[in-house]
């Protein structure tokens, strides 16, 4: 099993370009899985729709979240998909199988006062304290995602005519910068950057402390650093400035197409989940100021 289990990962990667964090997810996912079935004394190969149906069960007698068994149950039907293209199994247990609706929690978002102690806190009298700036102004005023942002190279940013090129799947587009983000990305690139390269030939436009491409998983501590040092006590992610930005564009009365637009959502609906976050809000707010509320 541990064979297909990699020739598997090969195929993810190879012929489905699928990301790391997603090919991770699936094995952790169907390791679970596997694991299960071997302590209930069924072979995989020869599982059937009842005995995925069990496992389902089993998670959520465990209280795993609807959105976690959607995911685990996509990992093991992509599994089974690939093992019967290899004609190791007669048919795929897991397709087409009813599962528990997805919770349907508004996301987490920042006050613009929280967003400006966070974006105050890197020391910028230092090159980490540069870059680190540069990047939280970047993803506030742009709204990527953090995959995107690590991904940026030099010549994708026009600070002259203040802009943001992303060019990640599935769809390029062009974002405006505002003030604050462009100086901050003036200073990282005049001061900062060419001391912290590793090679003058780098194209990534953030680099760590040892002059190669940041990592997700560094940026994710860049956030928990700030965070805690502002003594802000929600829970922040690279994600939840990108909720934010789309939010408080929003309150703003900025058109939700061209919100839509800026993050790169395929589908209009993807976006409408920040209007209703606007709405509540201003729910709460009148709630607890008028008078006769």
């Amino acid at each position: 099993m541990s064979d297909l289990l990699t020739e598997f990962i090969d195929y993810m990667e190879k012929e489905r370009n699928s990301s790391e964090n997603t090919i991770q997810s699936y094995l952790r996912d169907i390791r679970q899985y596997i694991g299960y079935m071997d302590s209930n004394l069924v072979d995989i190969t020869k599982a059937n729709r009842t005995n995925v149906l069990s496992y389902i069960m089993y998670l959520q007698k465990c209280k795993k979240a609807p959105s976690s068994i959607t995911r685990a149950v996509a990992g093991i039907r992509m599994f089974y998909k690939y093992l019967l293209q290899k004609g190791v199994t007669r048919d795929n247990p897991a397709y087409k199988l009813e599962l528990p609706k997805k919770d349907k929690k508004l996301p987490e978002i920042l006050t613009v006062e929280e967003v400006d102690l966070l974006l105050n806190q890197p020391d910028s009298t230092t090159f980490k304290g540069k870059r680190d700036k540069a990047m939280l102004e970047l993803i506030y005023a742009s709204g990527i995602k953090v995959s995107e942002l690590v991904n940026l190279k030099v010549s994708d940013v026009d600070t002259a005519l203040e802009f943001v090129k992303c060019v990640a799947a599935p769809r390029a587009r062009i974002i405006p910068l505002g003030a604050p983000c462009v100086a901050a990305l003036n200073d990282y690139l005049m001061y900062a950057r060419s001391f912290m390269i590793g090679d003058e030939n780098e194209e990534i436009l953030f680099v760590n402390c040892s002059g190669t491409k940041i990592t997700r998983q560094g940026f994710w501590k860049i956030i928990k650093e700030y965070k805690e040092k502002a003594g802000i006590k929600k829970e922040i992610t690279p994600h939840t400035l990108r909720h934010s930005f789309a939010a408080h564009l929003l309150e703003n009365g900025a058109d939700i197409t061209a919100i839509s637009e800026m993050l790169g959502h395929s589908d209009i609906a993807s976006t409408q989940v920040y209007a209703r976050l606007v709405k509540t809000r201003i729910k709460e707010v009148y709630t607890k100021a008028h008078p006769r509320a």
